[in-house]
């Protein structure tokens, strides 16, 4: 592996509204420059238009073409692939969401093995120490609070949060959050499980800039959660934001019965961590996810105020171009040892993650 040219192609994203990049065009010409051969497949919709990759000398291919280039490409993404099911012959690096028994995840995963290609999944890289080398979990805590904020303002006013729009920085951003915080005359309670990670601070650095004060941001993490749910104090609250990192069953956060207290205060839930389909999802009272064009799903609830869930499996794209830049960059270093990857520990503790989740398919008959 090592001499040969490793030619890095970034794929077009499909998923709708998504606007983040897993290259920028800083990242891609410190690859190029390294000696990667980087192709960047055109896009309408990715925040860095095509022109800002092609004025420092990288090429441009035709959107899509990865299906169709060589089977010695690395094809770099973000989010999972449209679903089809023709064999992957490539080493595809992506968000793939099928390592933790999601819903479809077998024909998800088996769409690898079955053309002899190779899934280095973005969640899954790891540092020595057993931490992500680059997570989007800051500007999804970030995004998914703001959002929360924003439909707690929305149903203050009787309202229903309607459809949003990236933002194109982060000033933009935080002055509409103050803007709306300050049209219903108080502020809101608001509780983040997961305060110390990367999501949670983005969540409650959200909510300290909009002007929340620090009395009502109840920052919670594993020694408030270790006793088990489900909590009144999220159903006290009025905005809940679930920044966890769900890695083993655990009780549910709330439930339905939980969600009948009389003093339920709790009007809006954001579900940053988005394990919708995951059996063991601490929030189960909701099971779909929702979009950017509508953010919110109401919850079936009685008595108190109405109750929705914000669901957003890609709340980062809200604030796309300082999110890629902040996740590319942290990227970045990884990148550059692909040429070494069978040697690597970072890549080669995901390819031998790969093979044990391929063994685990069920067989076929």
């Amino acid at each position: 592996m090592a001499g040969e040219q490793v030619i890095i192609q970034l794929r077009a994203e499909t998923k709708p509204l998504e606007h983040r990049s897993a290259l920028t065009p800083t990242t891609a010409k410190a690859l190029s420059d390294a000696g990667y051969k980087v192709l960047i497949e055109r896009s309408k919709q990715r925040i860095f238009d095509d022109s800002e990759f092609s004025d420092l000398g990288l090429e441009l291919v035709p959107e899509g073409s990865w299906e169709s280039a060589p089977s010695n490409y690395i094809i770099l993404g973000l989010k999972e692939l449209p679903e089809e099911d023709f064999p992957l012959k490539h080493t595809h690096i992506q968000f793939a969401h099928c390592y933790k028994g999601q819903s479809n995840w077998v024909e998800v995963l088996s769409r690898f093995p079955a053309g002899n290609g190779l899934l280095y999944d973005l969640e899954f890289l790891n540092d020595e120490n057993g931490r992500r080398v680059a997570a989007f979990g800051y500007h999804a805590g970030f995004a998914g609070a703001a959002l929360a904020v924003e439909a707690w303002a929305a149903q203050m006013k009787g309202e229903t949060l309607g459809s949003v729009t990236p933002y194109p920085n982060e000033g933009e951003l935080i002055a509409h959050i103050k803007k709306v915080v300050k049209e219903t005359g108080r502020e809101p309670r608001v509780l983040v499980i997961g305060a110390l990670g990367r999501c949670g601070r983005g969540a409650v650095d959200l909510c300290i800039k909009a002007g929340i004060s620090e009395e009502n941001i109840l920052k919670w993490d594993m020694a408030e959660t270790k006793k088990g749910g489900p909590f009144t104090e999220i159903v006290e609250s009025d905005i809940f934001v679930n920044c966890i990192y769900l890695s083993s069953p655990i009780p549910p956060f709330i439930d339905q019965a939980s969600l009948a207290s009389p003093s339920r205060k709790l009007s809006v839930v954001c579900d940053v961590s988005c394990d919708t389909t995951n059996p063991h999802n601490p929030i189960p009272i909701y099971n779909i996810n929702t979009t950017f064009d509508k953010p919110t799903v109401p919850v079936e609830v009685s008595p108190g105020p109405a109750l929705s869930v914000i669901s957003i499996d890609h709340l980062p794209t809200l604030l796309p171009r300082e999110s890629s830049e902040a996740f590319s960059g942290d990227l970045l270093p990884s990148l550059l040892t692909l040429k070494d990857r069978k040697t690597e520990r970072v890549w080669k503790e995901a390819e031998q993650l790969f093979h044990d989740k391929v063994a685990t398919l069920p067989k076929k008959d």
